[in-house]
């Protein structure tokens, strides 16, 4: 189904970086805040923060972009490696909260440009035009695809364990939360040909970069509208899109939770809520200032049951489960869903409990009027007990396959669903989207 090939990336000249990698590399640009992008720009002159965050306003800063990015390439700073090749990409962690270290496996490389409703790229959120507008302003000056999007293959045998453990190591860091990254180069064109069809035997789950991978869309179609059809060519660079592909069935890629702390509303009452709650769920009240690490194990060990923890700012603290036998398809709200997303702990809490008991309205959680989205349990829990916000929703990550359903079943889930951690570094390889230059295979 989906159509992968190796990059022909740019990529740093390791000869002329005498600390490595570290320096130059920088996480995804939407998270990225203003303090953390001054400090990445000052740990380099070539730090790829530059690029994807460059300085200025308006239509000013792209040019920046397009001028920095030429004169790397003129300094040698970035430079093509034109042998195709796929990068295997590995990230050793300890999982936010504890726990035993983990590491994620995948690799970097490309897939051709389908539109979403195909069935082969399956998106599980939707995008905002905003951001939209500002990558589509710097893949058009820049004509590079600077970060990489991050997709889901299914392979439950693990059938490319494989052909991606072979391949040479370029190069291995620590960034500064603890996470060690090591990158390899396959370049053997068996191995190449056995990933490619691997992957081809499976769609792929969009699991971050959705606003990435619509903006590369859009960008190769003004690309195709203004070349003759003599010109366009299947395999064009800009008609591919750079990404990190792991296995979606890999015991070591987990979705982490992410809560919601409601605060703002005009009037919150606990009573209210565990009253409200009762239509869904089995409502029972915990020990006041219940420790966060106990909580975490409690929504574990009641996962199957669907389980939320709700904590309000006085300290009271309340478990609810799904009640047994309840019809969801006759829900006001969650009738109007596809079952797979129904029977979801997210749609469950932001279409069973914050739509009609708190009043969180689906455009007000668009608009993040009344929700925060915490990943830190501990802390947050200290910070609704100490009178920030009105009540916390404590959650379970949602399981891939969960996800997958859903997409598969052509719904969304309620954003800030899933947190795939930890994020993908950019810098690693550059995609560059020349019509003129073809990609291999």
């Amino acid at each position: 189904m989906a159509e992968i090939a190796p990059l022909k990336p740019l990529r740093y000249d390791l000869t002329k970086l005498a600390a490595g990698l570290g320096p130059v590399v920088a996480p995804p640009y939407d998270v990225i805040d203003a303090e953390q992008r001054a400090a990445l720009a000052a740990a380099h002159p070539h730090n790829i923060v530059k690029l994807i965050l460059p300085e200025g306003e308006g239509a000013a800063k792209y040019a920046h972009a397009a001028a920095e990015l030429e004169r790397w390439l003129a300094e040698g700073a970035l430079v093509r490696d034109e042998q195709p090749a796929f990068y295997r990409y590995e990230q050793t962690f300890t999982p936010p909260g504890g726990g035993a270290p983990r590491t994620r496996r995948g690799f970097l490389g490309l897939v051709k440009l389908v539109p979403t409703d195909k069935g082969i790229v399956l998106p599980h959120e939707r995008t905002l035009s905003g951001p939209k507008a500002d990558r589509l302003e710097l893949f058009r000056s820049t004509r590079t695809n600077l970060s990489p999007g991050f997709m889901l293959y299914s392979d439950p045998e693990r059938r490319l364990d494989g052909p991606l453990g072979q391949g040479e190591r370029l190069a291995a860091l620590e960034t500064a939360d603890g996470v060690s990254h090591v990158l390899s180069k396959i370049s053997d064109p068996a191995a190449i040909a056995a990933i490619v069809d691997g992957v081809a035997s499976s769609s792929l789950l969009i699991a971050d970069g959705h606003h990435r991978y619509e903006t590369a869309l859009a960008y190769s179609r003004e690309i195709e509208a203004g070349l003759a059809e003599s010109a366009r060519d299947p395999r064009a660079e800009h008609l591919w899109f750079m990404v990190f592909f792991a296995n979606g069935d890999d015991p070591d890629l987990v979705v982490f939770p992410t809560h919601r702390h409601v605060h703002s509303l005009p009037s919150f009452s606990m009573d209210a809520l565990l009253e409200g709650a009762k239509a869904l769920f089995d409502v029972r009240e915990l020990e006041p200032g219940t420790p966060p690490d106990a909580l975490t194990k409690l929504l574990d060990e009641r996962r199957a049951d669907h389980a939320l923890v709700a904590c309000a700012g006085d300290g009271r603290t309340a478990l609810f489960t799904l009640r047994a036998g309840v019809d969801l398809a006759a829900h006001p709200v969650l009738g109007a869903c596809v079952p797979a997303l129904r029977t979801t702990d997210i749609a469950l809490l932001h279409m069973g409990l914050l739509e009609p008991v708190l009043g969180i309205t689906r455009e007000m959680q668009a608009a993040k009027s009344n929700l925060w989205y915490p990943q830190d349990t501990a802390r947050t829990v200290a910070e609704v007990r100490a009178g920030k916000g009105q009540v916390l929703f404590l959650m379970n990550g949602t399981p891939v396959g969960e996800v997958r359903a859903v997409a598969e079943a052509g719904e969304v889930m309620p954003q800030k669903s899933t947190f795939f951690y930890p994020k993908v570094l950019t810098g690693l390889a550059v995609h560059t989207l020349d019509p003129a230059r073809r990609v291999a295979g």
